[in-house]
């Protein structure tokens, strides 16, 4: 849908659905209405992620997502268990992901990173360190602005995540796990994860559908519609998912970004008597500290990290040395654990613990 045709094309859909519906009668008139419902909702849903990413808002949770009711999802026609179909769009943006779960998918990716993430269509030239301080947890995320995240998660699918580039999308930290590292999409994720540990070994399966929602002719997601559903019915969920950072001005159709200056309690009480050539001294002692105990050095292909820093993974796994470090955000192993990371229990091809 484009920009201004927007609510022409809602308005138009709506009508269609209704009048198949009249000529149908019966059990089609309730399906048609049941589709104009969902028109009515994803109409709604665009239009709050679009006031939303413009405020640099984390949400009504503040925490990048929000429940929107029951699963509603598209065609799942010839997707067996176990199978996966990946779309993009006619402007060659990721489109809708769409999986048929299953339990042993997810056993096998536990522990360790399953691949390495693709870059989506019209990945950043540039990623930003950024600092996000999240209004739900007061805690600051110093990182990369952007993830390559996935639309249907490692967690979840294992390799199978890493086959096709429509799988990722550019999205935020914030989008990808939310503000205390439990939210965003990872909020839709942790609920398959809860299903299947409390369902070991079960032959069940959960449907699982991504739909990245864009504005007009930009590359960059405002966020994401996620729809779960297990086959026995106990799992029947819609989420919607942001993507944003609060206080970060985002250009969807760059992924340039600007952040909003604010001026912290301690600068604000800080004694007028205080020496200025005080100030400097410590500055530049913080700042020399800082960069030789944060710089990482390279062992052949890969990239290690410095004495107490380590590498963490779009799933919240963290490591200490990779071959991709571009694909992990760079922070302190007590930041990481506090952000509730975990290390990882094994290793892999592209990165160890």
């Amino acid at each position: 849908m484009e920009g201004a045709t927007m609510t022409h094309y809602f308005k138009k859909s709506l009508s269609l659905v209704l009048l198949a519906g009249a000529l149908l009668g019966g059990e089609q008139l309730v399906q048609a209405q049941t589709a104009a419902a969902k028109t009515q909702s994803t109409a709604t849903i665009v239009s709050k992620l679009n006031s939303y990413t413009k405020a640099k808002s984390a949400g009504p949770t503040k925490d990048y997502y929000y429940t929107n009711g029951k699963a509603r999802f598209g065609s799942f026609a010839g997707i067996k268990t176990g199978g996966t179909h990946f779309a993009s769009d006619s402007h060659h943006r990721s489109a809708t992901a769409r999986a048929v779960l299953t339990y042993g998918e997810y056993k096998s990716s536990k522990g360790s990173r399953q691949g390495t993430p693709r870059d989506p269509y019209k990945w950043p030239s540039s990623n930003p360190i950024v600092a996000v301080t999240y209004s739900l947890t007061h805690h600051t995320y110093h990182g990369y602005l952007w993830n390559r995240s996935h639309s249907i998660g490692d967690s979840l699918l294992g390799k199978k995540s890493y086959t096709s580039s429509a799988n990722f999308t550019t999205g935020t930290r914030s989008q990808n796990v939310g503000a205390d590292q439990n939210g965003g999409m990872r909020y839709a994720e942790e609920k398959v994860e809860h299903y299947w540990a409390s369902h070991p070994g079960t032959k069940r399966t959960v449907k699982y559908e991504t739909t990245p929602v864009y504005h007009g002719n930009e590359v960059i997601p405002r966020g994401s519609i996620v729809d779960i559903k297990s086959s026995d019915n106990k799992l029947n969920t819609e989420v919607v998912v942001l993507n944003s950072d609060e206080g970060v001005k985002i250009n969807y159709s760059t992924g340039k970004a600007t952040a909003k200056k604010t001026v912290t309690k301690s600068k604000s009480t800080t004694k007028k008597t205080t020496k200025k050539s005080t100030k400097k001294t410590v500055k530049k002692t913080v700042k020399r500290t800082s960069k030789k105990s944060s710089k990482t050095h390279k062992s052949g292909k890969w990239t290690v990290a410095a004495s107490g820093k380590v590498f963490v993974s779009n799933s919240n796994i963290y490591y200490t040395k990779v071959k991709n470090p571009g694909n992990y955000t760079y922070e302190s192993r007590s930041a990481a654990i506090h952000g509730g990371a975990r290390k990882a229990v094994r290793g892999n091809g592209y990165a160890q613990p």
